[in-house]
């Protein structure tokens, strides 16, 4: 644990809460179609958690980012 106060922490943004909602529906998607034994929709959404990782990464050099302008840290 850190003790750093200006630590903003990682992961603590917009960029990359999108990205892991996205990849989470993708991974979801992916269980299911699995389960359903849906070979097309399984690897459709193997390419949807390529396109979160992809979103967030846009986002980031976006601004949205821990480090961007856009993105403003909260007091925890």
């Amino acid at each position: 644990m850190s003790t750093d106060i200006s630590d903003p922490g990682h992961g603590h943004s917009p960029a990359a809460w999108t990205a892991v909602i996205i990849m989470l529906a993708a991974f979801t998607l992916g269980t299911v179609a699995f389960w359903f034994e849906q070979a097309w929709l399984v690897w459709a959404s193997a390419g949807l958690i390529a396109v979160g990782a992809l979103v967030g990464w846009i986002l980031s050099k976006a601004g949205w980012g821990v480090k961007g302008p856009k993105y403003v840290a909260k007091s925890h």
